[in-house]
């Protein structure tokens, strides 16, 4: 089987401001929420967890494995994608014209703005290529991999094993600490 989760809350969620690669830590909110979660799918088998190496990412996947003989490696592709010089900006559905949020309305016409924001081609190959080369042969060999992340590189994940398309994007609803079985 293959699992994905969110990172539990963080200040930057609360605020509304884009977090993209900034290394944000988890609040006390998004620990009690990966505390819960660790409580909900304690019975759900991993072979292995796979994980974002940002912050947020890395406290989750440990409080949602504490005490269980789960290995957890960190794989630079499954960072989250790249706003650039958006990271930080506060409500930027308040602004209006905001070139970044064409991905979170209309994602299919998204092109990345300038000041070294990701496109949805750079996010789709890192991590089409980390389910290829690391993800989908495990869960071939019948192992049960979890990949604890967050919303767009997760959202990429989804549409990527699902064969959706990028007007689709965001059409799973990625939640913070909610568990999703993909395959």
């Amino acid at each position: 089987m293959l699992y994905i989760i969110r990172h539990g809350r963080t200040d930057w969620n609360d605020r509304h401001k884009l977090q993209g690669r900034t290394d944000v830590p988890l609040n006390e909110e998004g620990r009690r929420m990966a505390e819960e979660a660790r409580e909900a799918y304690r019975d759900v088998h991993f072979d292995i967890c796979f994980c974002s190496p940002l912050i947020r990412a890395k406290e989750t996947a440990e409080i949602l494995l504490r005490g269980r003989d789960v290995p957890i490696q960190y794989d630079d592709r499954l960072m989250e994608m790249s706003f650039g010089s958006f990271e930080g900006l506060e409500n930027s559905f308040d602004i209006p014209d905001c070139p970044i949020n064409v991905l979170f309305f209309t994602p299919e016409q998204y092109v990345s703005p300038p000041g070294g924001a990701e496109s949805l081609d750079d996010l789709f190959a890192r991590t089409g290529a980390f389910l290829e080369e690391k993800a989908d042969p495990l869960v071939k060999e019948g192992k049960d991999v979890l990949i604890v992340g967050h919303g767009a590189m997760n959202s990429s994940i989804v549409c990527r094993v699902r064969n959706l398309p990028r007007s689709r994007f965001w059409s799973a609803g990625i939640e913070n600490c909610k568990l999703m079985q993909l395959v």
